[in-house]
C-alpha cells in the first residue's frame, strides 16, 4: 500500500511519498523513507514490493554516482529517466524483474526547467506536469487536475500538494505518514508538509543544512590511463 505525488511549477519540482512498511495488513514501519536522491537536482520517489524497490533504489543511486564521478557531471533529468526506463523494460524480459512504480523529478541546470516523469514497472515513461502512484491515484488526480497550473510558485505548488494529502486522509481508509523534498536550482530540500507554512520553516533555515545531496567536490578521476 503505496502513496506518492509529484508536480512541477515555474522553477522547481516537489516530490512526495508516504512512509509505511508492511505485509498484507500489517504494518510494520511508519517512517520508511521511499524518496531517494540520485544526484544534487535529482530524485525519485519509488513504490511495489519491498524488496525489489529497495535493490532497484540503490542500483539506480550507485549508477549515477558512479556516472558522476566518471565524468565530472551528473546526469540530467532526460538522460537519466531514459536510463531507468531501460532497465526497467530489460529487467521485465529476464528472470529477475524489478516490480517497482516511480515517480522520477529532477532540475535542469542547463535549461533551468524542471522535469517529472511518470515510469511504471512495465518500463513506461511520461513526461507529466504532474502524477502520482499508489493508491493516492484514486482521489489525487483529480485534485491537481482541478487545481495545477502552469508556472505555479512554491508556496502555490505545496497548497497543492497538501490539498491531495488532505484528500488522501478524507477519503482512503489507510493511513500514511508523507516524507516531502523540493528541488530547485539550488538543491534538494526537505520540507515538512504537515507544517503550517512548510516554506516560511524552509527559508528560515541555513540554505546549506537543507540539502539532501551535494555533488563530489571535487569528482574523484578514476579514468584508466595506458
Amino acid at each position: 500500500m503505496e502513496c506518492s505525488f509529484g508536480l512541477t511549477g515555474k522553477d522547481y519540482v516537489l516530490l512526495c511519498s508516504d512512509m509505511s512498511a508492511g505485509r498484507s495488513i500489517i504494518r510494520m514501519k511508519s517512517d520508511e523513507n521511499k524518496i531517494k536522491a540520485l544526484g544534487p537536482h535529482l530524485a525519485m520517489a519509488y513504490g511495489g514490493e519491498p524488496g525489489d524497490t529497495n535493490n532497484f533504489a540503490e542500483y539506480v543511486e550507485r549508477n549515477m554516482r558512479l556516472y558522476h564521478i566518471r565524468n565530472h557531471y551528473p546526469l540530467l533529468p532526460a538522460s537519466a529517466s531514459a536510463w531507468i526506463r531501460r532497465t526497467l523494460a530489460e529487467s521485465i524480459r529476464s528472470r529477475h524483474p524489478y516490480a517497482v512504480n516511480l515517480l522520477l523529478a529532477g532540475y535542469d541546470t542547463t535549461t533551468s526547467k524542471p522535469h517529472l516523469y511518470w515510469i511504471d514497472y512495465l518500463g513506461t515513461k511520461a513526461v507529466v506536469p504532474y502524477a502520482a502512484h499508489g493508491m493516492g491515484v484514486y482521489v489525487s488526480l483529480s485534485t491537481m487536475d482541478k487545481w495545477w497550473f502552469n508556472d505555479m510558485n512554491k508556496r502555490e505548488g505545496v497548497e497543492v500538494l497538501k490539498k491531495c494529502i488532505d484528500e488522501v486522509k478524507k477519503r482512503i481508509t489507510v493511513h500514511f505518514n508523507f516524507n516531502c523534498i523540493l528541488i530547485d536550482k539550488d538543491g534538494i530540500h526537505q520540507i515538512n508538509i504537515e507544517s503550517q507554512d512548510p516554506l516560511s520553516d524552509l527559508e528560515s533555515k541555513d540554505s546549506s543544512a537543507s540539502i539532501v545531496l551535494d555533488a563530489p567536490n571535487p569528482p574523484l578521476d578514476v579514468g584508466v590511463t595506458a
